[in-house]
């Protein structure tokens, strides 16, 4: 999963042994995200610190710590996600001109595109789900960045004469500056829909970087949202020039697509599943999977006594159907009620999906067979 957060003090009150210490503290809120390693930079001229917590995927080595500097040392990153298509980025870039790779991350090759070519140019061409806070040492700009669809978290705002960023803001309650108030407004759209919608978060002076949108943050504090990806835009031209092709033909495209989609996302370094209810949509990543893979793919699902509310028949024939190696959890009423106390410890906004508990015990019961899962 990985996680990130940072700080931007405006009045550059601390030295680095002291930034390096509130950011290890507030990254130390996120470890549930990143067991395998941890992280601090910071620059206490700028008044910047970044903290990273790692869940190691690709390149298991040291070689994919962050925060991560580029190889000039101009620019920072600290990321959260995987890019996909970051092999055919790398190759691009040793065509262009040498460029010396101390590992072989996808987090390293996002930070050589993002110097070699800006981050316009990168976004535009990298396939993935991320968010990321990228610092430039020179210009002394902080960029936050998140993805197509707004999959990986991103939040950010102003608190006083601080501006803070993550992936969680559970991890800003351990600055000294940070109030955490709840925004009113942000809780009435809770009680209307279910959900604090972007741009809105549950604390005041808080917000959720929309997807496909970027954050620019100057010195002073000034910032301005950049939008490099409209999914409306792309739905309208869509519209206007529809796909002329049969039936069989778009069946066909599909599956390549889909195919290819799921083969990006198998691209890992540490044991793979899926989870799987017997539904369309996690039937075909299932099936896709397998298909893709030498060895019986891991899938789990989760039961309940209930037979109103149980998939986990479905799932099972579908499993027994694609031939994976299957694993069924059954959780009683019991584990949901002692399940919640743990919900404001697992989630930092409250959103009205019953399936939050389940899910959170299922990645609990898989976490201990596989690293990710699909």
């Amino acid at each position: 999963m990985c996680g990130f957060v940072g700080f931007l003090d405006l009045h550059r009150r601390w030295r680095d042994p002291e930034l390096q210490a509130l950011a290890a503290a507030m990254v130390g809120r996120l470890q549930s995200r990143g067991p395998d390693d941890a992280g601090v930079w910071s620059d206490a001229s700028a008044g910047i610190a970044l903290g990273h917590r790692r869940l190691s995927i690709i390149d298991l080595s040291p070689a994919g710590h962050q925060p991560m500097v580029s190889a000039s040392g101009r620019f920072v990153i600290a990321f959260n996600g995987e890019i996909y298509n970051f092999p055919e980025i790398r190759s691009r870039l040793l065509e262009e001109e040498p460029v010396v790779f101390r590992g072989h991350s996808d987090t390293e090759v996002l930070l050589a595109a993002c110097e070699r070519w800006g981050l316009d140019r990168t976004l535009l061409q990298i396939n993935g789900m991320f968010a990321f806070a990228l610092w430039d040492r020179e210009q002394r700009v902080l960029t936050l960045a998140r993805d197509h669809m707004g999959i990986k978290p991103l939040y950010w705002g102003r608190c006083g004469e601080t501006i803070y960023f993550g992936s969680q803001p559970k991890a800003f309650a351990a600055h000294p500056d940070w109030t955490g108030k709840v925004d009113r407004d942000a809780l009435d759209l809770y009680t209307r829909l279910g959900y604090v919608p972007a741009p809105h978060s549950i604390f005041s002076g808080i917000e959720k970087l929309e997807p496909g949108h970027m954050a620019v943050i100057g010195e002073g504090g000034t910032s301005h949202k950049v939008v490099y990806w409209d999914l409306s835009k792309v739905a309208a031209r869509a519209a206007a020039d529809p796909v002329d092709c049969s039936e069989a033909e778009a069946v066909e495209d599909l599956d390549r697509l889909l195919r290819a989609a799921v083969g990006r996302q198998m691209v890992s370094d540490v044991p793979l599943g899926a989870f799987l209810s017997g539904g369309i949509d996690s039937s075909v990543v299932a099936a896709l999977m397998q298909d893709q893979s030498r060895k019986k793919v891991r899938t789990f699902s989760i039961g309940f006594g209930d037979p109103a509310y149980d998939e986990a028949p479905h799932a099972k024939a579908v499993a027994t159907h694609l031939g994976t190696d299957h694993s069924e959890y059954y959780v009683g009423a019991q584990e949901l009620v002692s399940g919640v106390w743990k919900v404001p410890e697992i989630y930092d906004e409250p959103f009205g999906d019953s399936s939050q508990l389940p899910t959170a015990i299922l990645c609990a019961a898989a976490r201990r067979q596989v690293t990710v899962a699909l």
